[in-house]
């Protein structure tokens, strides 16, 4: 059954560093949309930094967290960049799949490694001893999951990227998916 509100928001998916935050403002401005980057939403809820919350509750509370603050998204026109372990939460990525398109932008392995700094600064999602190879290895089968379109950065800079990232969207929109 259709909602009568069309809500349209771009979620942006992908590894940390594939450029969701930096892609997601342009991306708003050439669409005249609203940016939200959840990891921001997350830390002025909780009031820590992601690497604080990590540190004191420990990946399963950090997860938990995230999903939580993820399934409460409220937003309209807008273009939503998540951060890299949100595709963890069940309940995040049904609800953010309910309020708009996700878009998973997809980055080879070489690069998301030149692209990372400090992975503990950053406030990264990652297991005791998993190396970001694996990490990276165990991601990318849940971003194809969850993504209604897919789009290779590896060759394009920020623009060219968030105007094809547009492109896509309008025609996912105009397909007559522009009930979510």
């Amino acid at each position: 059954m259709k909602r009568m509100t069309i809500l349209k928001n771009v979620i942006l998916i992908g590894m940390p560093g594939c450029g969701k935050s930096t892609v997601g403002v342009v991306l708003a401005k050439a669409m005249g949309y609203r940016f939200l980057d959840s990891d921001l939403v997350i830390q002025e809820k909780d009031g820590r930094l992601l690497s604080e919350i990590i540190d004191e509750e420990g990946l399963d509370g950090f997860n938990r967290i995230e999903n939580e603050i993820n399934s409460d998204i409220q937003a309209k026109k807008t273009v939503i960049a998540t951060g890299g372990s949100v595709i963890y939460g069940r309940e995040a990525m049904e609800h953010l799949r309910s309020i708009g398109t996700v878009v998973y932008i997809r980055l080879p392995y070489e690069s998301i490694e030149q692209r990372l700094g400090n992975l503990h600064n950053r406030g990264v999602s990652i297991k005791e001893g998993q190396t970001l190879k694996e990490l990276y290895e165990e991601r990318v089968p849940l971003y194809e999951k969850y993504a209604d379109i897919i789009v290779d950065e590896d060759g394009r800079n920020i623009s060219e990227t968030a105007l094809y990232i547009k492109e896509k969207a309008e025609q996912y929109f105009g397909d007559g998916n522009n009930d979510r």
